[in-house]
């Protein structure tokens, strides 16, 4: 566990210009601290003590603003930048290298289930490795985002994301596709998953070249009315 803790420290200082020391990060980031609460209460949770998760999960929620079900399975380097009104729901699973933002949702798109048969059942995202998650948005039922994709902020993901993409508005549609980063570089980091055009909206995109098409289609007609109109002849003279 340590080690992780140590590897968490070390992707919030890569990942975030405003870091200015190690010790600054475990006292003063929310989201470190949200962390660590999840791995604390992650682990109870696979002893079977339950409630003693869920109390921890709760502390943690108090404290950081952030609600980690105690269930949800992280990987390493996970980041929350800012970090308030994060939701990461039970059946929810995280691969490395995967940064989110404010308002982020991983939720689950089917009820609650109380049936002993039902227990285990998927109805939450997975995000492989090297995600990155934009602010506000929402990822919602048991879908896999790729690995190396990027969602932009306020975008409503319904949909399986294709690894190397790049998704935006609601719901999320591909805008742009990059390259995909290695597991572990953060040299490539591109914060809130704007690069390619993260956070153009495809249908207004679409609209926009609809309008541009129904200008240059009048500007036509006109030339072809004033081509149609007969010369007018000057009359003669009294």
């Amino acid at each position: 566990m340590f080690k992780a803790l140590a590897e968490d420290i070390d992707a919030i200082i890569a990942r975030d210009p405003a870091v200015r020391s190690r010790l600054e990060v475990i006292l003063a980031y929310p989201s470190f601290h949200a962390v660590l609460f999840h791995r604390v209460s992650n682990w109870l949770w696979r002893a079977r003590f339950y409630l003693l998760a869920r109390l921890t999960s709760n502390l943690g929620r108090f404290l950081t603003d952030i609600e980690i079900h105690p269930a949800a399975t992280i990987g390493r380097r996970f980041f929350i930048d800012h970090g308030q009104g994060v939701v990461i729901g039970q059946t929810a699973e995280i691969g490395d290298d995967v940064t989110m933002y404010q308002g982020v949702t991983l939720g689950g798109v089917s009820p609650s289930v109380d049936s002993a048969a039902q227990i285990g059942v998927k109805r939450h995202p997975t995000l492989n490795s090297g995600v990155i998650i934009g602010a506000g948005a929402a990822i919602l039922g048991p879908i896999t985002v790729g690995a190396g994709a990027r969602v932009g902020s306020n975008a409503v993901v319904v949909h399986d994301v294709q690894p190397g993409t790049t998704v935006a508005g609601i719901p999320a549609k591909i805008v742009g596709r990059q390259k995909p980063r290695a597991a572990d570089c953060d040299d490539e980091f591109v914060a809130y998953g704007v690069g390619d055009n993260a956070n153009a909206d495809p249908v207004l995109k679409l609209v926009e070249g609809l309008q541009q098409q129904v200008e240059a289609l009048q500007a036509r007609v006109n030339e072809l009315e004033r081509e149609a109109q007969p010369p007018v002849r000057a009359q003669a003279g009294n």
